[in-house]
């Protein structure tokens, strides 16, 4: 049987193109495939073994890969980065493993030293103790821990 061709103009083939594709954890992956009407858990459950046979889906690697890739966009802390990882439906031990591995290579010292450094050059050194706060609540809003970010502020030097 012979299908009549449609021609296809250069919209079409642009709108195809546009389509990105960002990569997604098992979990979401699932979840997606079971918003669709044409699925059910069996098949989910069977692309996903075969995704997974065929290396192209693994938490692990997507969990240090993201959990680098947003340390490098933006100095955040522990756990800040731990809350974005646990809401890309990953199990809590491959979250773990990620940040210890994003960690090593970046330590949260060095992290929090290069927001400070930012946030002193867009904004200027702290005048009043109420500069001193809005340092404060901005580091502890990027996930870093209390005593590293008074150990950092205590560098500064204290304002009266």
């Amino acid at each position: 049987m012979w299908r009549k061709r449609f021609p296809i103009d250069d919209q079409q083939v642009r709108q195809v193109k546009d389509v990105e594709r960002s990569p997604r954890s098992i979990g979401e992956l699932r979840q997606r495939l079971l918003e669709k009407l044409w699925t059910d858990e069996s098949i989910v459950d069977a692309v996903l073994d075969k995704l997974k046979e065929y290396r192209y889906v693994d938490d692990e690697q997507y969990a240090r890969d993201l959990a680098l890739s947003r340390l490098r966009q933006r100095p955040q802390g522990r756990r800040r980065l731990e809350q974005t990882l646990s809401q890309k439906k990953l199990d809590p031990e491959t979250i773990r493993g990620a940040l210890d591995s994003a960690f090593e290579g970046m330590p949260e010292d060095e992290l929090i030293s290069a927001a400070l450094e930012k946030f002193l050059r867009l904004r200027g050194r702290p005048q009043t103790r109420q500069d001193l706060k809005k340092i404060y609540d901005h580091l502890l809003r990027r996930g870093f821990s209390y005593s590293l970010i008074r150990e950092k502020i205590a560098d500064i030097g204290r304002v009266e």
